[in-house]
């Protein structure tokens, strides 16, 4: 006999106050500060941002306190307050080619027409914990600020695609029938396969990081497409965005938001368009810094322009729906953990539907013993 726990709302409001009491901690160390995560723990920070779909460092922030640094927790918290802001007017295209970079570099040239700027990464330092960061330190005096010297670099740095586009040695994915106004929107239109690129690249853009990254790894590995693809270009910093007023030929600056774009180059070895440009492209664009999630996001969507290249389509990275379905950590964290919820009535039925066939083979077994051949 299974009984189904009883409380009702006085567990549920003492788990609640417990639950405080966790996320608070040891009340003799000082409670840590909305600032404080926002200004400290920015990577966190910026994939609630992502995952989330609203650009607010915050309110992200805020998320990742009350989530006790559960970022998937703290997207969903994002997320849903999300639904509740009205929406004024949609921007123009962002011109990332204008974008006042902190990081911009390249893997497929070295000197690239603007130059490269290493910015803030983890990429040359030791993989080794360091010990010095337990007690707080001021900032080291030696430390270069490059928005200092901002001002120095050119107003438009052409993305390596263009140039490449320009001798022809790249493709350009062909624009939608639309225009920059009137683009789908996934988070009020029901999503559609065969999906449009502009809907794709949203759901891949709020897609989880480690979906991916996984998904991305396995297209490298030969599930997604041939050849060795190759970081064009990947660029961080801050672009400017505009609204344009409704009735109102005029476009205003609002402000500028932090994102992360990346372009990966692969080849698309046996079909037309690799015969005539020799490249086609993948593509990624987050908010704020999130070099990894570009990159994986621009594999995927490389692997999943397979269909629209003319290529075979065998591997989950390919397969549209399977990616596109899944890759959405807030919709995935809420149907897997709804199994938590009580089932009480479904594993009855199972649990009687057991036990009959259980009766049925030992009924059987007793009727092969007794009557031997």
């Amino acid at each position: 006999m299974y009984v189904a726990a009883k409380g009702g709302e006085k567990a549920i409001a003492n788990a609640h106050r417990f639950l405080a009491e966790k996320r608070r901690g040891d009340t003799r160390i000082p409670e840590i500060g909305v600032e404080q995560i926002r200004e400290q723990l920015g990577l966190a920070v910026d994939r609630v941002m992502a995952e989330g779909s609203l650009y607010d460092r915050d309110l992200a922030a805020l998320a990742v306190k009350q989530a006790q640094g559960d970022l998937v927790e703290a997207a969903f918290l994002l997320r849903a307050y999300r639904t509740t802001l009205p929406r004024f007017s949609p921007s123009p295209v962002l011109d990332t080619a204008k974008m006042r970079p902190l990081r911009r570099i390249s893997a497929a040239f070295k000197d690239l027409p603007g130059g490269q700027v290493l910015g803030p990464t983890y990429d040359y330092t030791h993989r080794l914990l360091d010990f010095s960061l337990m007690e707080a330190q001021s900032m080291a005096p030696n430390v270069v600020h490059f928005m200092d010297k901002i001002s120095s670099l050119p107003s438009r740095m052409p993305r390596l695609s263009e140039i490449l586009a320009s001798q022809a040695l790249i493709e350009t994915p062909e624009p939608e029938d639309n225009n920059d106004l009137d683009v789908p929107d996934i988070t009020r239109d029901r999503l559609e396969f065969l999906a449009c690129r502009s809907s794709r690249l949203q759901s891949l853009a709020r897609g989880d990081e480690g979906f991916l990254l996984g998904l991305a790894y396995s297209a490298q590995r030969g599930f997604g497409f041939q050849g060795h693809p190759f970081v064009g270009e990947i660029r961080m910093g801050y672009v400017a965005l505009e609204v344009e007023l409704p009735g109102e030929n005029l476009r205003i600056r609002i402000g500028s938001i932090l994102v992360t774009e990346c372009i990966m180059l692969s080849r698309s070895f046996g079909t037309q368009l690799d015969r005539q440009y020799g490249f086609v492209q993948g593509y990624g664009l987050v908010f704020g810094a999130n070099e990894r999630k570009a990159m994986a996001m621009a594999l995927v969507d490389r692997a999943l322009r397979s269909r629209e290249l003319g290529e075979d389509v065998r591997y989950p990275a390919q397969d549209e729906e399977y990616v596109l379905r899944h890759c959405d950590n807030v919709e995935s964290s809420g149907f897997v953990q709804h199994l938590k919820l009580p089932h009480y009535v479904d594993f009855q039925a199972e649990l009687v539907q057991v036990r009959h066939f259980r009766e049925e083979r030992s009924v059987c077994h007793e009727e092969r013993v007794s009557s031997p051949a």
